[in-house]
Protein backbone atom coordinates (compact mmCIF):
# COMPACT_ATOMS: atom_id res chain seq x y z
CA UNK A 1 0.00 0.00 0.00
CA UNK A 2 2.61 2.47 1.25
CA UNK A 3 4.62 1.52 -2.42
CA UNK A 4 1.47 2.64 -4.25
CA UNK A 5 0.87 5.75 -2.88
CA UNK A 6 5.05 6.73 -3.42
CA UNK A 7 4.29 6.22 -7.08
CA UNK A 8 1.08 7.75 -6.85
CA UNK A 9 2.85 10.62 -5.69
CA UNK A 10 5.47 10.42 -8.12
CA UNK A 11 3.06 10.80 -10.55
CA UNK A 12 1.57 13.69 -9.49
CA UNK A 13 5.21 15.23 -9.23
CA UNK A 14 5.67 14.29 -12.46
CA UNK A 15 2.36 15.84 -13.95
CA UNK A 16 2.43 18.99 -12.11
CA UNK A 17 6.50 18.87 -13.83
CA UNK A 18 4.70 18.56 -17.47
CA UNK A 19 1.77 21.50 -16.99
CA UNK A 20 5.22 23.98 -15.58
CA UNK A 21 5.45 27.03 -17.80
CA UNK A 22 8.23 30.26 -17.17
CA UNK A 23 4.81 31.28 -15.47
CA UNK A 24 5.58 29.22 -12.67
CA UNK A 25 8.55 31.14 -10.47
CA UNK A 26 10.58 27.38 -9.42
CA UNK A 27 10.98 26.72 -13.40
CA UNK A 28 11.53 30.23 -14.39
CA UNK A 29 14.20 30.62 -11.64
CA UNK A 30 15.75 27.45 -12.55
CA UNK A 31 16.23 28.20 -16.38
CA UNK A 32 17.16 31.93 -15.63
CA UNK A 33 19.91 30.99 -12.78
CA UNK A 34 23.42 31.24 -13.88
CA UNK A 35 22.18 31.69 -17.63
CA UNK A 36 23.52 34.83 -18.59
CA UNK A 37 22.08 34.63 -22.85
CA UNK A 38 18.66 34.32 -21.77
CA UNK A 39 18.93 36.98 -19.02
CA UNK A 40 20.03 39.46 -21.63
CA UNK A 41 17.69 38.53 -23.96
CA UNK A 42 14.92 39.16 -21.38
CA UNK A 43 15.52 42.32 -20.30
CA UNK A 44 16.76 43.63 -23.76
CA UNK A 45 13.70 42.96 -25.10
CA UNK A 46 11.31 43.86 -21.49
CA UNK A 47 13.57 47.46 -20.89
CA UNK A 48 13.83 48.07 -25.36
CA UNK A 49 17.70 48.60 -24.54
CA UNK A 50 20.32 46.49 -26.84
CA UNK A 51 23.14 47.53 -24.98
CA UNK A 52 22.69 45.51 -21.61
CA UNK A 53 25.41 43.32 -20.82
CA UNK A 54 24.50 40.68 -17.95
CA UNK A 55 27.55 39.99 -15.94
CA UNK A 56 25.85 37.44 -13.09
CA UNK A 57 22.43 36.45 -12.41
CA UNK A 58 20.92 33.93 -9.54
CA UNK A 59 17.68 32.70 -8.85
CA UNK A 60 15.78 32.29 -5.67
CA UNK A 61 18.09 34.73 -3.98
CA UNK A 62 16.88 35.50 -0.44
CA UNK A 63 17.19 39.03 0.95
CA UNK A 64 17.12 39.69 4.56
CA UNK A 65 16.29 42.32 6.40
CA UNK A 66 18.35 44.74 8.12
CA UNK A 67 15.94 45.25 10.71
CA UNK A 68 15.61 42.42 13.30
CA UNK A 69 12.33 41.02 12.70
CA UNK A 70 12.11 42.12 9.44
CA UNK A 71 10.11 40.82 6.69
CA UNK A 72 12.89 39.01 4.36
CA UNK A 73 12.15 38.52 0.50
CA UNK A 74 13.27 35.66 -1.88
CA UNK A 75 13.95 37.30 -5.43
CA UNK A 76 13.00 34.74 -8.51
CA UNK A 77 15.64 36.47 -10.26
CA UNK A 78 18.44 39.13 -9.54
CA UNK A 79 21.15 40.03 -12.03
CA UNK A 80 23.99 42.41 -12.30
CA UNK A 81 25.00 44.14 -15.58
CA UNK A 82 28.43 45.48 -16.80
CA UNK A 83 27.59 48.94 -16.08
CA UNK A 84 26.77 47.93 -12.17
CA UNK A 85 22.88 48.18 -12.42
CA UNK A 86 20.97 45.74 -10.30
CA UNK A 87 17.57 44.06 -11.75
CA UNK A 88 15.03 41.64 -9.84
CA UNK A 89 12.65 39.77 -12.40
CA UNK A 90 9.60 38.25 -10.78
CA UNK A 91 6.95 36.10 -12.16
CA UNK A 92 3.13 36.02 -10.39
CA UNK A 93 0.39 34.11 -11.56
CA UNK A 94 -2.20 35.95 -9.51
CA UNK A 95 -2.83 39.83 -9.31
CA UNK A 96 -2.12 39.97 -5.72
CA UNK A 97 1.45 38.27 -5.97
CA UNK A 98 2.58 41.93 -7.97
CA UNK A 99 0.81 44.23 -5.77
CA UNK A 100 2.56 48.00 -6.30
CA UNK A 101 3.86 48.41 -2.63
CA UNK A 102 5.58 45.04 -3.05
CA UNK A 103 7.26 46.68 -6.69
CA UNK A 104 8.32 49.64 -4.03
CA UNK A 105 9.50 47.19 -0.84
CA UNK A 106 11.57 44.99 -3.27
CA UNK A 107 13.48 48.28 -4.62
CA UNK A 108 14.27 49.25 -1.29
CA UNK A 109 15.70 46.49 -0.15
CA UNK A 110 17.80 46.09 -3.52
CA UNK A 111 19.48 49.58 -2.80
CA UNK A 112 20.00 48.97 0.66
CA UNK A 113 22.92 46.12 -0.33
CA UNK A 114 23.90 48.54 -3.27
CA UNK A 115 26.42 50.94 -1.13
CA UNK A 116 29.18 50.24 1.26
CA UNK A 117 30.04 52.38 3.82
CA UNK A 118 31.99 55.56 2.77
CA UNK A 119 30.20 55.50 -0.20
CA UNK A 120 28.39 58.52 -1.94
CA UNK A 121 24.99 58.24 -2.35
CA UNK A 122 25.76 59.59 -5.64
CA UNK A 123 27.36 56.86 -6.77
CA UNK A 124 24.12 54.22 -6.02
CA UNK A 125 23.06 52.53 -9.41
CA UNK A 126 20.22 52.10 -10.97
CA UNK A 127 18.02 49.33 -9.90
CA UNK A 128 14.76 47.84 -12.32
CA UNK A 129 12.21 46.04 -10.36
CA UNK A 130 10.72 44.22 -13.26
CA UNK A 131 7.22 42.29 -12.55
CA UNK A 132 6.14 39.77 -15.18
CA UNK A 133 2.32 38.57 -14.62
CA UNK A 134 0.31 35.82 -15.68
CA UNK A 135 -2.82 38.70 -16.91
CA UNK A 136 -2.71 42.58 -17.32
CA UNK A 137 -3.71 43.61 -13.83
CA UNK A 138 -3.57 47.23 -14.82
CA UNK A 139 -6.11 46.64 -17.95
CA UNK A 140 -4.95 49.08 -20.36
CA UNK A 141 -4.23 46.23 -22.90
CA UNK A 142 -0.61 47.87 -23.44
CA UNK A 143 2.35 44.99 -23.50
CA UNK A 144 4.41 46.87 -21.22
CA UNK A 145 3.83 49.86 -18.27
CA UNK A 146 6.94 51.69 -16.96
CA UNK A 147 6.80 53.81 -13.77
CA UNK A 148 9.38 56.20 -13.24
CA UNK A 149 9.02 59.03 -10.81
CA UNK A 150 8.53 62.50 -12.13
CA UNK A 151 7.99 66.37 -10.62
CA UNK A 152 4.70 67.06 -10.38
CA UNK A 153 4.24 70.34 -10.94
CA UNK A 154 6.99 70.74 -14.12
CA UNK A 155 6.18 66.87 -15.35
CA UNK A 156 9.85 66.61 -16.23
CA UNK A 157 11.89 63.32 -14.87
CA UNK A 158 13.19 62.85 -11.19
CA UNK A 159 16.28 60.94 -12.45
CA UNK A 160 17.30 58.90 -8.77
CA UNK A 161 17.61 55.73 -10.88
CA UNK A 162 14.71 53.74 -9.29
CA UNK A 163 12.54 52.18 -12.40
CA UNK A 164 9.16 49.85 -11.68
CA UNK A 165 8.19 47.92 -14.97
CA UNK A 166 5.17 45.66 -15.28
CA UNK A 167 4.80 43.12 -18.35
CA UNK A 168 1.51 42.04 -19.06
CA UNK A 169 1.95 38.31 -19.64
CA UNK A 170 -1.87 38.26 -20.89
CA UNK A 171 -0.05 40.40 -24.32
CA UNK A 172 -0.43 38.43 -28.03
CA UNK A 173 0.98 40.93 -30.52
CA UNK A 174 3.66 39.57 -32.94
CA UNK A 175 6.58 41.79 -32.01
CA UNK A 176 9.02 40.88 -29.10
CA UNK A 177 7.54 41.23 -26.06
CA UNK A 178 4.40 39.51 -27.54
CA UNK A 179 6.53 36.61 -28.84
CA UNK A 180 8.24 36.75 -25.42
CA UNK A 181 4.94 36.37 -23.46
CA UNK A 182 4.07 33.41 -25.74
CA UNK A 183 7.14 31.83 -24.87
CA UNK A 184 6.84 32.13 -21.50
CA UNK A 185 3.30 30.51 -21.72
CA UNK A 186 4.90 27.47 -23.72
CA UNK A 187 4.44 24.16 -21.90
CA UNK A 188 6.90 22.22 -24.18
CA UNK A 189 10.22 23.67 -25.23
CA UNK A 190 9.73 23.21 -28.96
CA UNK A 191 6.70 25.60 -29.26
CA UNK A 192 8.60 28.35 -27.96
CA UNK A 193 10.48 31.10 -30.45
CA UNK A 194 13.37 32.09 -28.86
CA UNK A 195 16.21 29.63 -28.49
CA UNK A 196 17.78 31.18 -25.41
CA UNK A 197 14.53 29.94 -23.68
CA UNK A 198 13.90 26.53 -24.70
CA UNK A 199 17.17 25.29 -23.72
CA UNK A 200 16.95 26.03 -20.40
CA UNK A 201 13.09 25.09 -20.52
CA UNK A 202 13.98 21.59 -22.29
CA UNK A 203 16.97 20.63 -20.12
CA UNK A 204 14.64 21.15 -16.55
CA UNK A 205 11.47 19.42 -18.27
CA UNK A 206 13.22 17.09 -20.73
CA UNK A 207 16.80 15.97 -20.72
CA UNK A 208 19.53 15.65 -16.97
CA UNK A 209 18.00 18.47 -15.10
CA UNK A 210 14.16 17.30 -14.86
CA UNK A 211 15.09 15.02 -11.55
CA UNK A 212 15.97 18.55 -9.99
CA UNK A 213 13.01 20.33 -10.93
CA UNK A 214 10.68 17.37 -9.97
CA UNK A 215 12.77 17.48 -6.61
CA UNK A 216 11.96 21.66 -6.30
CA UNK A 217 8.22 20.89 -7.12
CA UNK A 218 7.92 17.86 -4.25
CA UNK A 219 10.00 19.76 -1.61
CA UNK A 220 7.66 22.81 -2.27
CA UNK A 221 4.49 20.44 -2.06
CA UNK A 222 5.75 19.02 1.98
CA UNK A 223 6.50 22.63 2.51
CA UNK A 224 2.99 23.74 1.32
CA UNK A 225 1.60 20.55 3.38
CA UNK A 226 3.37 21.91 6.84
CA UNK A 227 1.82 24.87 6.78
CA UNK A 228 -1.56 24.33 5.67
CA UNK A 229 -1.96 21.92 8.35
CA UNK A 230 -0.36 25.19 10.87
CA UNK A 231 -2.79 27.18 9.43
CA UNK A 232 -6.00 23.88 9.79
CA UNK A 233 -4.85 23.73 13.45
CA UNK A 234 -4.62 27.55 13.85
CA UNK A 235 -8.26 27.89 12.75
CA UNK A 236 -9.50 24.97 14.66
CA UNK A 237 -7.79 26.64 17.71
CA UNK A 238 -10.19 30.02 17.12
CA UNK A 239 -13.11 28.68 15.77
CA UNK A 240 -13.06 26.73 19.56
CA UNK A 241 -12.56 30.26 20.85
CA UNK A 242 -15.19 31.47 18.90
CA UNK A 243 -17.80 28.98 19.90
CA UNK A 244 -16.37 29.55 23.90
CA UNK A 245 -17.29 33.01 23.48
CA UNK A 246 -20.49 33.07 21.60
CA UNK A 247 -21.93 30.69 24.00
CA UNK A 248 -20.62 32.50 27.00
CA UNK A 249 -22.13 36.02 25.64
CA UNK A 250 -25.92 33.59 24.70
CA UNK A 251 -25.77 31.80 28.30
CA UNK A 252 -24.55 34.26 30.73
CA UNK A 253 -25.69 37.90 28.48
CA UNK A 254 -22.30 39.01 28.51
CA UNK A 255 -20.75 41.22 26.17
CA UNK A 256 -17.94 40.38 23.71
CA UNK A 257 -14.93 41.65 25.83
CA UNK A 258 -16.51 40.44 29.06
CA UNK A 259 -16.57 36.73 27.38
CA UNK A 260 -12.93 37.25 25.98
CA UNK A 261 -12.06 38.56 29.79
CA UNK A 262 -13.69 35.04 31.36
CA UNK A 263 -11.91 33.19 28.99
CA UNK A 264 -8.40 35.30 29.18
CA UNK A 265 -7.86 35.21 26.05
CA UNK A 266 -4.50 36.55 24.43
CA UNK A 267 -4.61 40.14 23.29
CA UNK A 268 -2.98 39.26 19.77
CA UNK A 269 -6.12 36.98 19.62
CA UNK A 270 -8.78 39.03 20.39
CA UNK A 271 -8.89 41.25 17.53
CA UNK A 272 -9.06 38.23 14.76
CA UNK A 273 -12.15 36.91 17.35
CA UNK A 274 -13.92 40.20 17.21
CA UNK A 275 -13.88 40.62 13.45
CA UNK A 276 -15.68 36.74 13.10
CA UNK A 277 -18.42 37.21 15.99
Amino acid sequence: MAGEEIRQDARTVEQIVDGMSLFDDDLMSMVFDGNIEATELLLKIILKKDDIQVISVVGQRELQSPVVGGRDIRLDILAKDSTGKHYNVEVQQKPEGAHIRRARFHSSMMDSRMLKAGQEFSELQDSYMVFITRTDIFKHRIPIYTINRHFEETNELFDDGSHIVYVNGNYKGEDAVGRLMHDFGCKEAKDMYYPELAKGVKHFKEEGGRERMCEAVEKYAKEYAKDYAKEYAENARLNSLLESIRNLMKNMKLGAEQAMNVLGIKEQDREILQKRL
